[in-house]
């Protein structure tokens, strides 16, 4: 699976385009009201990809296992310090109401947990590298 992400950002402008395998989406995200730059970070969104990834892998995963997922609640929390600084004390708690004995449930996030792609790359750590 091919992913990229991009932004085009000017005065009052910002234009956040992600794709999968050829597959466009465009993302609304308003700008600072200064009008440059995003009104959201990037902390708020790599939790925001971690609580989305959690949830569709849940639904992929119960989908597996014939289990009918009613509701996902996924919550992500973490910390960031001074400018550069990396992120720490990254956690998350999720809720799922399923037809399903709650040990059943219990596993199915245990197991999601496990092959969760997002979480699974910030786990290892990934290099990052800056193509001039």
């Amino acid at each position: 699976m091919n992913l990229s992400a991009s932004i085009k950002s000017a005065y009052n402008r910002h234009d956040c385009v992600v794709q999968t395998n050829g597959t466009v989406k465009s993302l609304a995200i308003a700008t600072k009201p200064t009008g440059f730059g995003s009104s959201i970070n990037g902390g708020e969104l790599l939790l925001l990809a971690l609580a989305t990834c959690f949830c569709n892998d849940l639904y992929r995963e119960a989908a597996k296992r014939n289990l009918a997922v009613k509701e996902v609640n996924v919550d992500v929390t973490g910390e960031f310090g001074a400018d550069g600084e990396p992120g720490s004390n990254f956690s998350y708690t999720v809720q799922v109401e399923a037809d399903a004995s709650r040990a059943d449930i219990e596993a199915l996030i245990r197991h999601t947990d496990q092959v969760a792609e997002v979480q699974n790359t910030l786990r290892k750590g990934i290099g990052i590298t800056l193509a001039t």
